[in-house]
């Protein structure tokens, strides 16, 4: 399906997501299409490891101290603003320099990016301003019987990730 330039459903740290290759207009398209979302926003990736996430990063912005932060807090529900490498693609970054990007420790989420091969976009599966969806039905209602759900668990997680901005240190999203 990933592979296909197209979106699925699959459990994440506290509710549902919905993914794409991030490297894929057309899947992104889709993804703000279903969404209803602006492509400013940016999208927070998805990772199993760091090596997934790299090509997106500008590592030479990243201080040690930075870096340091980063890893103590990876594996886990933690979503840093990092600076985006230039050949990252505008749909990921939004109108900002930064890309968002986590490393999980779902164990769904690992094996999807490993199956995979790469990261993926995850955002909540909801429509924008909805609530984001816990459960199937949920799910289902909001995009179909039909659409393609990951079989798995919802983690133990009862927020989404907090997103922190390395550059500045602030926090954008407190759980």
């Amino acid at each position: 399906m990933l592979n296909s330039e197209n979106v699925i459903a699959y459990p994440t740290e506290s509710m549902f997501g919905l993914g794409c290759d991030p490297n894929s207009e057309i899947a992104v398209k889709k993804l703000l299409d279903l969404k209803k979302r602006s492509i400013e926003k940016g999208f927070i990736l998805v990772a199993s490891n760091f090596h997934q996430i790299k090509m997106y990063i500008d590592e030479n912005k990243l201080l040690h101290n930075q870096r340091k932060k980063i890893f103590f807090h990876w594996p886990g529900p933690f979503t840093f603003l990092l600076p985006a490498h230039p050949r990252t693609p505008y749909w990921l970054t939004g109108k900002f320099n930064t890309v968002a990007v986590r490393i999980s420790a779902h164990v769904d989420i690992i094996k999807l990016c490993n199956s995979f091969g790469k990261a993926l976009i995850s955002t909540s599966a909801n429509i924008t301003k909805k609530y984001p969806c816990v459960t199937r039905e949920e799910l289902f209602k909001n995009f179909g019987k039909d659409f393609p759900l990951l079989n798995g668990k919802i983690g133990s997680e009862k927020n989404p990730s907090q997103i922190i901005n390395i550059i500045n240190g602030k926090l954008i999203r407190n759980v």
